[in-house]
């Protein structure tokens, strides 16, 4: 059996999900060289599109009473995983999302520190500390230097520093090292996702919809990159999802332009009381409220899972974050890379790497980390928190009531190792690598998974959009390829 349909079953199965619904699922293809890595992250792709696309054919079946098939292919799957990637724009390829120093750095007592700096103020906070000036010119060897001549005894240390500054670093370590810390402690035996009833509502009451999320409102307030990515899968599914975001805080174009497909985009700032009451009108009439910022940032503004069922009962209101809701670093920031050095996947990857292209040879010492191909902890996050806003809203029609979803990088992360590994000669031998980017000319493994048909909205002053088509393949229902904002102010606040 294809490995990935053994974990979508689980996953389905765990949140009691009708067992004969299951085979309505087909995957093809081989989801363990589908990509090249020790871990599952192939299987995990396949299996969290997969399922997703079946909560979504269910509720389509509660509205209308009409079964259909999903179909997922593995490479299709992995290539989704690296979206952000492989789209153009009026036939330009999308710009590198990372700042140019950005990445590994060793540090005195040889081991390493992962820096995150795609946001200028985490940029800023890092380089205070290191005492260099916020230029263009401040290099990657700049950092390096000034990182070795630092006084933290050890990659924790500094860790701390830059976390206690309020930007972005992870201290890189092993499988063993990260099990004894405290924090390792509060994701064992945790689900990759939770879905917990909150309030009381009578049963949903959907019309019959051309797309199973036909007439379902989605407020996404959700910034890089798995909360978006699940947005825009709802978005796919026929969901109007009407993505809200800041002015008053910075963007990445690059990303920004391929998760925000099928949505529209409006700012609001929360800092003012008027928009803060637009937000709450539109919460009255939301089906669903996304967020993915950290735990209690929105509620310090009032949009909290239970005021929000007080706005809207029934609505469903999903959460995601990078460390989970308790332990000593649930307030702490976090990306999907500082997730993988923190908590072990890289030196993990490294050894496997190592012992597959040095058979029989010691391991050197540092051994330099191996970061997966792709953001597999963002993307998987991001469509298993769609799998739990569908299934919840299945459960609303079927039983009424308010629900919460919650989904965390580091969850997700305990559930990837928990499936098991590849050996090194099938990963790395067998295992294919991504393709390049699509400019100037359109990789042919790519074009086969792309489309042109997005409408891209004017106010952008572009004119096309070619992008991976979504994934999972309806039988009766095709995913919807809509509009393309490329902006984040591109419409207004409203409901249409």
């Amino acid at each position: 059996m294809n490995g990935a349909l053994s974990i979508a079953r689980n996953l389905w199965r765990a949140e009691g999900l009708p067992a004969d619904f299951l085979k309505h699922l087909k995957f093809h293809g081989n989801p363990d060289t589908a990509i090249n890595s020790s871990f599952k992250i192939g299987a995990m792709a396949q299996a969290s599109i997969g399922v997703t696309g079946l909560a979504s054919a269910y509720l389509h079946y509660l509205r209308t009473g009409v079964e259909q098939d999903i179909s997922v292919d593995a490479r299709h799957a992995t290539l989704e995983f690296h979206s952000h990637s492989y789209y153009t724009v009026d036939g330009q390829a999308p710009p590198d999302i990372w700042d140019p120093i950005a990445g590994v750095y060793l540090t005195k007592d040889q081991s390493f520190v992962r820096i995150h700096t795609n946001f200028p103020h985490h940029r800023k906070g890092v380089l205070d500390i290191l005492q260099l000036p916020d230029t263009p010119e401040t290099t990657k060897q700049d950092v390096s230097t000034a990182l070795a001549q630092w006084n933290a005894k050890n990659a924790e240390e500094f860790e701390q520093e830059a976390i206690n500054r309020g930007t972005c670093v992870s201290a890189y370590r092993s499988f063993d090292t990260w099990d004894q810390h405290p924090h390792a402690a509060t994701l064992v035996d945790k689900p990759p996702m939770t879905i917990t009833k909150i309030g009381d509502a009578p049963k949903r009451v959907l019309d019959k919809g051309d797309n199973p999320l036909r007439g379902v409102r989605v407020l996404d307030l959700s910034r890089v990159l798995a909360g978006p990515v699940a947005g825009r899968t709802l978005a796919a599914h026929g969901a109007d999802d009407l993505l809200i975001s800041s002015p008053n805080l910075p963007a990445l174009p690059g990303l920004d332009a391929d998760t925000s497909r099928g949505k529209r985009t409006t700012h609001l700032d929360l800092t003012n009381q008027t928009d803060r009451s637009t937000l709450e009108n539109l919460v009255s009439e939301a089906d669903v409220f996304l967020q993915a910022y950290r735990p209690g940032g929105l509620a310090s503004k009032g949009f909290g899972a239970q005021e929000l069922v007080k706005l809207r009962p029934g609505i469903i209101s999903a959460n995601l974050c990078a460390w989970g809701w308790e332990g000593p670093w649930k307030d702490r920031r976090g990306f999907d890379s500082l997730v993988q050095t923190a908590t072990g996947f890289n030196h993990a990857e490294a050894e496997a790497y190592h012992e597959y292209s040095h058979p029989g040879e010691p391991f050197p010492h540092p051994l330099p980390p191996r970061p997966f191909p792709y953001q597999a902890l963002d993307y998987a996050g991001g469509y298993l928190l769609a799998f739990g806003i569908i299934t919840a809203l299945c459960r609303s029609i079927t039983e009424g009531g308010s629900w919460e979803v919650r989904v965390s990088l580091a969850g997700v992360a305990r559930w990837l190792r928990s499936l098991g590994r590849i050996a090194p000669g099938i990963a790395f031998g067998s295992g294919k690598h991504l393709p390049s980017k699509m400019a100037p000319e359109i990789h042919p493994e790519v074009q086969a998974f792309t489309s042109s048909s997005w409408k891209v909205n004017p106010v952008s002053g572009k004119k096309e959009m070619v992008a991976l088509r979504h994934p999972a393949v309806f039988s009766v229902t095709p995913c919807v390829e809509g509009e393309v904002p490329i902006v984040l102010n591109a419409h207004e606040a409203k409901w249409v």
